[in-house]
C-alpha cells in the first residue's frame, strides 16, 4: 500500500471514529432522570393501579398522543360496525421486548387474565360493556366467554354488549396491552415480581427493578415497532419522598424534573424553568351515607347539612393562598378539561355546573346547616374526618377543614383521623368513617369516568350514596342512547347536575402539580387523564 492510500485511509478512520464518538457522546446525554414519589408496586398491567409511568413500556392498540387523543399503537387499523358493537383491529408487524411477534391472540390472553376474578384486577370494572365481562366479574360466567377473539394471526375483534362511545379512547389505555402467554407461563408466580421476568410491547423496558428497591429504569426497547422515533436511550428513577430532596437534587443536576411543595411553588413560581402540569383529579369529602353514629348517618343523608359543609368553605382562598400550587376551585365532581360537548365544544364541567353548590357563602351554609338540624333533631354535631397523611395536600387540607368547619357551622366538633394511604383506604372501603378525603382522576377523557363512581354498588362508591334518578340517567346514557352522542351527553349532563346539587360528595379541588423541569428537556408529552405521562418524543438537546 502506497504513502498516498495509507493517508486517505487514515483520514477516513478519523472521520469514522469522530462519527462514532459524536453518536456515542449523543447517545450518552439521551437520559431522563426522574423521581417517583413511592416505589413501583407491581409491573403486572393485570393487578396495577395505575399506568402513569408503565404507559411508557406497554402499549395497547393506541396510545394517548397530546389533547388526550388516541394515536398509532400496536394496531395498524380499527374499524366499527354500524351498530357499535363490532370492534375489528388489524395488528402492524410488532414484537415483544425478547424478540417474539405480538399476535392477535396475546391480547386475547391479556384480557381474560384481567377479568378472571382470580387475578382480582382492580381495575377490571373497565371491561364493563365487553360481551359478557359484567356476568364473569359477578362469577356467573367463565372468562373463555368475555367478547374478544383472535380470527387470525392478525386480527382482534372484540363484540360489545352496547355501544361504548369513548372505546377507542379507552383502548389507548395499557390494562388493555397484551400479555405474552408463554413468558407468564415459563416464570409462573416469578412473573411480573422483577423487571427480567416480565416483557414489554412499549417503546421502553424497565430494568434493574426487583420488586422493592427504590432505583429502576427504563431502557429504549430496542424490538418497539417505532423505535426509529424514540430519542431517549434511558429513564432513570429514584424515590424521592420529600421535595426539598428533590429540589436539592435538581439543583446538583442529579434529576431533570422534580414536583415542588406549596412552599417552593410560592418561591419558584418566576423562574424560567417553573411549569404546571393540571391534571383531572378532583379531591371531594365522601360522606357515609350509612355511618354508625345513628346521629351522623341523619346528618349525612340530609341534603341541607350536605350543602351547609360545602358553602362553609372557600376553595379560593384554599387553593391560592392555603395551597398555592395551581390547583382549581371545581365546578362540580367531574374535572375541568376532561371533555368537551361534541356540537359546542364547550367543556362538561361548564355544563355540569349548579349555582349555590360550591360557592363560598357563610350565611348560606349557618341557614343549611340550622334548618339541617333541626329536622334531625339535633344540636351539634362531633365528625371524624378520615385522611391519608401520605397525601402532601391532607395535611393543610384537613387542618382546613376543622378551622372552617368550627367557625362557620355552630355546634361543630371535627376530629382529624390522618394515617397511611392503605390504612385509610381500606376502612372507607369497609364503611369505617364519617367523612373520607378522598379523590378521583379520570382514567379516559370522558365524564363517565367519574360519571360511574356514585353509581349504586360500585367499589369506589364508599359512602354508599344512592339516588335512583340518577342511576336511570347513567344507565340511559350508556344503553339506549349509548350510539347518539348528542342525547348521551345531554344524560350525562342532567345525571352531574343532579349529582352536584344532591351533595352526593362535596367537591374541594381539582389538582394541578407545579414542577421544575430542566430547559434541556423536551417533548413530553403529558395529559390529563388515564396514562398522564408520554416520553415517547422526549429528547434532552
Amino acid at each position: 500500500m502506497n504513502k498516498k492510500s495509507i493517508l486517505v485511509l487514515s483520514l477516513a478512520l478519523a472521520f469514522v471514529l469522530a462519527g462514532c464518538t459524536k453518536q456515542q457522546t449523543q447517545s450518552s446525554k439521551q437520559v431522563l432522570k426522574l423521581s417517583a414519589q413511592a416505589p413501583l408496586d407491581t409491573i403486572d398491567i393485570s393487578k396495577a393501579t395505575g399506568y402513569g409511568q408503565t404507559g411508557n413500556v406497554y402499549e395497547s392498540f393506541y396510545r394517548l398522543g397530546k389533547k388526550g387523543k388516541p394515536v398509532a399503537g400496536l394496531a395498524k387499523s380499527g374499524t366499527v360496525s354500524k351498530d357499535g358493537l363490532t370492534w375489528t383491529f388489524k395488528l402492524r408487524n410488532a414484537k415483544w421486548s425478547n424478540g417474539d411477534q405480538i399476535t392477535a391472540q396475546d391480547f386475547v390472553y391479556s384480557w381474560k387474565r384481567t377479568i378472571n376474578p382470580k387475578t382480582k384486577s382492580p381495575y377490571a370494572n373497565l371491561f364493563s360493556s365487553i360481551k359478557n365481562a359484567d356476568a364473569i366479574m359477578a362469577g356467573k360466567k367463565k372468562a373463555d366467554t368475555l367478547g374478544i377473539k383472535a380470527t387470525d394471526k392478525n386480527t382482534v375483534v372484540v363484540t360489545l354488549d352496547k355501544p361504548i362511545v369513548y372505546f377507542k379512547v379507552l383502548m389507548a389505555y395499557p390494562l388493555f396491552a397484551p400479555q405474552n402467554q408463554k413468558v407468564v407461563e415459563k416464570y409462573g408466580k416469578k412473573y411480573a415480581t422483577k423487571s427480567k421476568y416480565m416483557v414489554y410491547s412499549g417503546p421502553f423496558k424497565i430494568s434493574g427493578w426487583t420488586g422493592t428497591n427504590d432505583k429502576w429504569s427504563f431502557v429504549k426497547n430496542k424490538q418497539y415497532w417505532d423505535q426509529k422515533k424514540v430519542k431517549l436511550q434511558k429513564i432513570t428513577y429514584k424515590v424521592v419522598e420529600n421535595t426539598n430532596t428533590g429540589y436539592q437534587l435538581y439543583s446538583q443536576k442529579k434529576l431533570d424534573m422534580t414536583p415542588l411543595s406549596n412552599q417552593q411553588v410560592k418561591n419558584l413560581k418566576h423562574s424560567s424553568e417553573f411549569k404546571e402540569y393540571p391534571y383531572s383529579y378532583v379531591a371531594y369529602l365522601a360522606y357515609n351515607f350509612n355511618d354508625a353514629n345513628d346521629i351522623n348517618k341523619k346528618a349525612f343523608n340530609n341534603r341541607n347539612i350536605r350543602l351547609a359543609f360545602s358553602l362553609a368553605l372557600d376553595r379560593k382562598v384554599l387553593t391560592k393562598k392555603v395551597f398555592g400550587d395551581g390547583s382549581q376551585v371545581p365546578s362540580g365532581f367531574v374535572a375541568t378539561g376532561l371533555a368537551a360537548n361534541p356540537k359546542t365544544g364547550v367543556d362538561f364541567a361548564k355544563e355540569q355546573a349548579v349555582k349555590g353548590t360550591v360557592e363560598y357563602n357563610e350565611k348560606k351554609a349557618q341557614a343549611y346547616w340550622k334548618k339541617g338540624l333541626a329536622q334531625i333533631g339535633a344540636k351539634n354535631l362531633t365528625i371524624n374526618i378520615l385522611a391519608s397523611n401520605e397525601n402532601s395536600n391532607n395535611t393543610p387540607l384537613t387542618q382546613y377543614l376543622q378551622s372552617q368547619y368550627t367557625k362557620v357551622l355552630p355546634g361543630t366538633k371535627v376530629n382529624v383521623e390522618a394515617i397511611p394511604g392503605n390504612s385509610a383506604l381500606t376502612k372507607a372501603r369497609n364503611g369505617d368513617f364519617d367523612i373520607y378525603v378522598s379523590g378521583w382522576g379520570g382514567d379516559f377523557n370522558d365524564p363517565i369516568t367519574f360519571l360511574q363512581i356514585p353509581l349504586q354498588n360500585t367499589s369506589y362508591n364508599y359512602g354508599n350514596y344512592y339516588n335512583p334518578t340518577y342511576d336511570a340517567l347513567i344507565k340511559k346514557a350508556e344503553n339506549e342512547d349509548a350510539n347518539d352522542v348528542d342525547k348521551r351527553w345531554s344524560d350525562l349532563v342532567a345525571a352531574a347536575k343532579i349529582f352536584n346539587q344532591d351533595q352526593g360528595v362535596t367537591p374541594i379541588y381539582q389538582q394541578t402539580t407545579a414542577y421544575m423541569q430542566s430547559s434541556k428537556v423536551h417533548g413530553i408529552i403529558h395529559n390529563t387523564a388515564g396514562t398522564q405521562w408520554n416520553y415517547k418524543y422526549a429528547y434532552i438537546k
